[in-house]
């Protein structure tokens, strides 16, 4: 699965690899410099030891190309690709301590992309014969959200907001700051109004009691049921009728997502996706 990588995005990708190589290589790798002469070169192969969504090649390319730009890359495998223990993703021939310096983070980045690309696989197969779309959160780790993101794509879920600033969600905490649903929702539109800012609203309910009080007042583009037992999830979904996007949320797993996605709603949000995908196996061998 090719993923364009706009100038926007190469240049958070360039930060990123340079704040890790900084982190990580500091004022130099003297292990390397000690015991590899400075002009050698070697062959690498990305070993997969894991079964899998592959994810971070595209990311691994640019890394090799910031801490050796006459390295030769041969793509065996795309970022999406399904894997198996044995594959190899791909081959990397550069200098042999500029190859070092990024060993770690090739692999940490790789690592950590395909463990979430492979959870948000695993999600989106139990529910892709049913009209919903499962979505990510903003639980990411910080700074690394637009990668961890990717790799939700990757898996084939989906993303849900970008950040604070792309999306009004009115939540419990702002609902009991506010007073009431009714006065958020209200104050919301009032800060659109004078400042002109125009934003789809989701908001969050958490019984059918607020859910009535928010069907009443609208105003909005989406409900969040959060935290509905199955028997009262598609009672609200009933009670929206299609008026408002419905959308499922809280402790949802790979056991209960599809009984979840048979009550109707439209989409499912598992902040798991992000927070508790478990890196996958992969090694990085110089070829002997």
């Amino acid at each position: 699965m090719s993923v364009k990588i706009d100038e926007s995005l190469r240049q958070r990708i360039l930060q990123f690899i340079n704040e890790a190589l900084a982190e990580d290589v500091g004022a130099g790798d003297f292990t390397s410099e000690a015991t590899i002469p400075v002009t050698k070169r070697d062959t690498a192969r990305l070993l997969v030891k894991d079964v899998g969504i592959l994810a971070g090649v595209e990311v691994a390319k640019m890394i090799f190309n910031a801490v050796d730009p006459t390295m030769e890359f041969e793509q065996l495998m795309e970022d999406g690709d399904l894997m198996h223990v044995g594959d190899e993703a791909f081959l990397v021939t550069c200098n042999t301590r500029a190859l070092l310096q990024a060993e770690r983070l090739v692999l940490n980045t790789m690592q950590r992309m395909s463990g979430i690309a492979t959870l948000a696989n695993r999600y989106a197969f139990e529910v892709e014969d049913l009209p919903v779309k499962v979505l990510d959160t903003r639980k990411t780790t910080p700074n690394l959200r637009f990668l961890e993101k990717w790799a939700v794509r990757l898996g084939g879920a989906h993303n849900y907001r970008d950040g604070l600033y792309d999306r009004i969600m009115i939540k419990d905490n702002h609902v009991d700051a506010a007073g009431s649903l009714t006065k958020a929702i209200e104050d919301v539109q009032t800060f659109f109004r004078e400042n002109a800012v125009q934003l789809p609203i989701t908001v969050e309910v958490r019984n059918l009691v607020e859910l009535m009080e928010v069907l009443e007042v609208g105003q909005i583009d989406r409900i969040m049921l959060d935290n509905f037992e199955i028997p009262l999830l598609r009672e609200a979904v009933a009670h929206v009728d299609r008026r408002y996007e419905t959308e499922a949320s809280g402790g949802i797993t790979l056991d209960s997502i599809r009984a979840v996605a048979e009550t109707g709603v439209d989409f499912i949000s598992v902040g798991a996706l992000t927070h508790s995908a478990v890196s996958l196996d992969l090694s990085l061998k110089v070829i002997k």
